[in-house]
């Protein structure tokens, strides 16, 4: 076997029993930012080095999943349904990483399934943030085309983030 491949599927395994206790308290408290970000970090260190690897695959699945909880990072809310999905993600690359070892070469598929229902719950989480409450929808007063409407986040801007009404000022002042 090649001491890449070895390297990388004793750290991934490695990395993947640490954690386990971690996917469990995930699915407890699925709005821990910490728990979030170690489990976003080992599926991004995977598809990185499936990237350099040559698995598709793999890289394929760690991508989609990365962007689920990337979305999750940035304040998307986290359903159990997502975590159930997150959960299967992990199992699925367990998996393709045990046959990898067995036969030191990722096995055929392309987990459509699974990327399928990654991106789906990407785009319903986005499409639920968009949505105003219905309460909210219903007391806003009509905006004429071109009024700003002032933009509220559910958390506060990062460095180097712009905040949605700075923008729209920009805009607006950008000669055409």
């Amino acid at each position: 076997m090649d001491d890449l491949l070895r390297e990388f599927l004793t750290e991934t395994n490695e990395s993947l029993d640490t954690v386990d206790n971690q996917l469990v308290r995930f699915e407890q408290d699925p709005n821990n930012a910490k728990i979030l970000d170690n489990i976003f970090r080992l599926v991004h260190t995977i598809k990185g080095t499936c990237g350099f690897l040559g698995l598709p695959r793999l890289e394929a699945l760690a991508h989609a999943a990365e962007t689920l909880m990337g979305k999750f990072r940035d304040g998307m809310p986290v359903t159990g349904e997502a975590v159930t999905l997150i959960l299967s993600t992990i199992d699925r690359i367990k998996e393709i990483l045990g046959q990898l070892e067995a036969t030191e070469a990722e096995p055929e598929g392309a987990d459509v399934d699974l990327i399928d229902a990654l991106h789906h719950m990407v785009e319903q989480g986005m499409a639920a943030m968009a949505a105003p409450a219905p309460e909210a929808a219903a007391a806003k007063p009509a905006v004429t085309v071109g009024a700003a409407v002032p933009q509220t986040l559910e958390r506060e801007l990062r460095p180097g983030e712009v905040s949605l009404d700075e923008l729209e000022r920009a805009f607006r002042e950008t000669e055409t």
